[in-house]
């Protein structure tokens, strides 16, 4: 039976740090969009600043969906599973904002994720949390973890942030989602 909370407690809190997985849904507003599910991974990249506030860094890659749909109509959900130890699955429902590089909240939220920083970051994405709410997990396979991948890392980072700027302005699905939204505001302005 699953049960819903007033916000992120500790035992939730506890719960999220030592997930390496989360998973990132939102869509636009109108029917025929798509719906975007989005993995998140990189270790250190997620926080959960209050019971009702959680942030997390989101790096370039060949699509910006998340801060399309957030710049739309910020619905956003996070997902976590329990792929060791006892059996759960916890949301998190929520208004999304995507806080930019030009914004002056930017750099104060980047560092308190410390060494998570890193080469191609384009934004913090804050969530205000609205619902949260767990269920079972039983069907959830058990997983383990070998290791980080470190690909993105290491590609954006034997570039220079230029670079980055350059690759975002040429993906056409950073500036732009793939149902027509504006996403990524461009050119990307220097960290």
């Amino acid at each position: 039976m699953g049960r819903n909370y007033d916000g992120l407690d500790a035992k939730l809190r506890r719960f999220i740090t030592e997930q390496p997985l989360f998973f990132v849904a939102t869509a636009p507003l109108a029917g025929s969009g798509h719906v975007n599910l989005s993995p998140r991974g990189r270790a250190g990249t997620l926080r959960v600043l209050d019971q009702h506030t959680v942030a997390f860094l989101d790096f370039g890659g060949s699509h910006a969906e998340t801060i399309a749909h957030l710049r739309e109509n910020g619905r956003i959900t996070l997902m976590w599973c329990a792929f060791s130890g006892p059996p759960m699955v916890l949301r998190v429902h929520g208004a999304g904002e995507p806080v930019f590089r030009d914004d002056p909240r930017f750099a104060e939220l980047v560092a308190g994720f410390g060494e998570a920083d890193g080469p191609g970051l384009r934004a913090v994405i804050l969530v205000a949390v609205r619902r949260v709410s767990d269920s079972c997990g039983f069907a959830v396979p058990l997983l383990d973890f070998r290791a980080e991948r470190t690909l993105h890392a290491d590609y954006f980072g034997r570039r220079a942030d230029a670079d980055f700027a350059t690759y975002c302005e040429r993906v056409p699905t950073n500036g732009t989602s793939i149902d027509g939204l504006p996403a990524l505001p461009l050119p990307l302005p220097p960290r």
